[in-house]
This record gives structure tokens, sequence and C-alpha cells, in this order.
């Protein structure tokens, strides 16, 4: 008798899928999801969460004080603030803290009402009197002046914002061999002043412009000889974004 064989089912072929497609679609339809959504995130990004990340990422690498880093000599002394975009509306936080800078720097000369400090719409306006920097007619610094300018440059060299000179005299008339008319004494002033920071205070000559307005733009009336000579003066004008960027977009021509 043939020994038994055992009958064994022939194994049938598996048909094929045709769906296996849809698994790499639903791949590259998350991908693609992913993506837009990434895109989306970064278009909408919250300005100020921004700037405060860049702040932060800028204090983190900032060298310390001296001392706190290994072996490395490192100054103490914090730079003068630079205004931020991002300060406040029109830069207040910023010039809140330069005004505050300049005013311990030139606490003396302010004791003295030799210089007067405030903010209008324009930024931070640093008025020097002609009494004591000036001789009455005359554009040439006087050494206190020199001096004054010295320890103002010293924080306007540290910060990347414009500064406006402006020259300004009282409503009597002028006309000497130097100086036709006050246009021209309030012109030469301002860029005297200009000329001193660029030499002596490391000033940058493309943070700079100056402007002589004569009697045209007083402080107060040209009603006593006390108010003229409150007029007669030169303004360093540190720009807030906003007028920064209204002067960028004046015409140069």
């Amino acid at each position: 008798m043939p020994p038994y064989r055992r009958k064994t089912r022939r194994r049938t072929a598996d048909h094929p899928n045709h769906e296996r497609w849809l698994v790499s679609y639903a791949d590259f339809i998350t991908l693609m999801f992913a993506f837009f959504t990434t895109l989306y995130a970064i278009s909408t990004v919250d300005a100020k969460k921004l700037s405060a990340m860049v702040e932060s990422t800028q204090e983190a690498f900032e060298p310390k004080a001296a001392g706190t880093t290994g072996g490395r000599i490192l100054s103490g002394t914090k730079p003068a603030p630079k205004l931020s975009m991002g300060a406040g509306p029109g830069g207040e936080v910023g010039l809140a803290d330069l005004q505050k800078q300049i005013t311990e720097r030139l606490a003396k000369q302010i004791a003295e009402r030799r210089v007067e400090i405030e903010k209008d719409r324009r930024g931070l306006v640093i008025s020097i009197r002609e009494a004591g920097a000036f001789a009455v007619g005359s554009a040439d610094l006087s050494g206190d002046a020199q001096s004054l300018l010295h320890d103002l440059g010293s924080v306007l060299s540290g910060i990347g914002n414009q500064v406006r000179v402006e020259g300004h005299t009282d409503d009597i008339p002028i006309h000497t061999a130097r100086f036709a008319s006050n246009w021209e004494l309030s012109t030469t002033r301002a860029t005297t002043v200009i000329a001193f920071l660029l030499e002596h205070a490391g000033v940058q000559p493309d943070h700079v412009a100056a402007a002589g307005y004569a009697e045209y733009h007083p402080r107060i009336a040209n009603s006593s000889d006390a108010n003229r000579t409150r007029n007669r003066r030169v303004d360093l004008i540190i720009l807030n974004p906003a007028a920064e960027a209204a002067a960028a977009q004046a015409p140069t021509h």
C-alpha cells in the first residue's frame, strides 16, 4: 500500500492592493498642512514678543561687567542707550532713559541755567544758551562750551539716532563784517557745534545735520531782554523714530 501523502493546498497569490498610494498621499497632505501652518505663524508674529525675544538674546550674549567672565577684563561702563523703534509710541521710553543720562552728565551746566533739556514732538531737545557758549554776535565756541560739548558728545557718539543741530537768535538785527544777518549767525553757530562734535567727540557725520532759523523759531516771545536771552541758543535735537522717518522722507533737492 503506497504511503499516505498529505495533500497541500496551493496558496493563491495575494491580490494586489490598489489603494496603497493613499498612505503616501496622506503623509504628503500632513506635511503640507504643517508647512502652511508654520508660514501662517511666521506671518502673524507678535512684534512686541519678537522685540522682547531679540532684546533677551542680545542681553544673553553681551559681555557682563568686569570680573564676571573668566580671564577677560571688561569695561563696566554702561553704553549710551540707542533709541528703539519698539520703545513705545514715539520712542518715549528710550528718550526718558537718554534724558536721565544726559541730565546726570550735564548736572552742573543745568544748575547754572546754561543748558535746558526737554522733550517735544521731535524728540529730546538739549538747548545750549548763548550766554557762556558764544560771545554776543560771535560763532566762536568758548572754553566752557567746548567742555560741555565734549561731555555731551561722549553720549551722542554712542547712539545711532539722528541729531539735528539748530541755531537760533533773538529778533534784534545784526550786521557785522562777518555776519550780514541773523541767518548767517544762526547757521554758522550750528555748523560750528557740529564741527566740534565731529572732530573732538567722535560723533559720526552721517548722524548729524545743521540748520539756522535766525529769530523765526523763538522759545518765547521776544518781549523783554530776559526773553531774548533765552531765545539766543543752539538746540541739539535727538530725533525720535517718527521724526527720523519724516526727515528721511523729506526731499533732498
